[in-house]
């Protein structure tokens, strides 16, 4: 019996030295995410898309249409997600994908309404160009491309729950 208890005493003995702690969570990146670029490049590539097709909405008559402005508006609020993403400003990946839907949308409608008039070369040519609306919008959804742009990441205090003390 003896023998018993002096081995169970010796299973639980501890090692002196403290064992090495793991961080509890990984940290961050200190710098811009990997998908940052992609994503900023995506929404660049769906402005250029946007003004490719106002240019194809003109006529052949030179001057200026009023419905020229669309596409327009939409490639500067493209670009404006991109560089609000690439700043990594506040919400800036929902201005980035709500500048994709609209494109995305409209392409989508083009390929069916080329697939339903039988032209399967201009549809094709549409659901192509689907990849810049389609890569900006998953891509500025993603989590890094969201905490990159979340609201107060730049401004919060490094660490909130430290007080200072002064003395005199």
């Amino acid at each position: 019996m003896a023998s018993s208890s002096s081995r169970s005493r010796a299973a639980t003995r501890r090692s002196p030295r403290a064992a090495p702690r793991l961080p509890a969570a990984p940290q961050p990146p200190a710098g811009r995410p990997v998908l940052v670029p992609f994503a900023a490049a995506f929404g660049v590539l769906v402005a250029a898309e946007d003004l490719y097709l106002g240019y194809l909405l003109r006529g052949p008559e030179p001057g200026w249409r009023w419905f020229l402005l669309a596409p327009l508006l939409l490639a500067v609020w493209a670009v404006v997600g991109a560089a609000t993403v690439w700043l990594g400003r506040a919400r800036g990946w929902l201005v980035l994908a709500t500048a994709s839907v609209l494109p995305l949308l409209a392409l989508l409608a083009l390929a069916g309404l080329f697939g339903v008039l039988g032209d399967g070369r201009a549809a094709g040519w549409a659901l192509l160009l689907l990849a810049g609306p389609v890569g900006c919008l998953v891509l500025a959804v993603r989590r890094p491309v969201r905490e990159w742009t979340r609201p107060g990441r730049a401004t919060r205090p490094p660490d909130q729950n430290r007080r200072t003390v002064r003395t005199r």
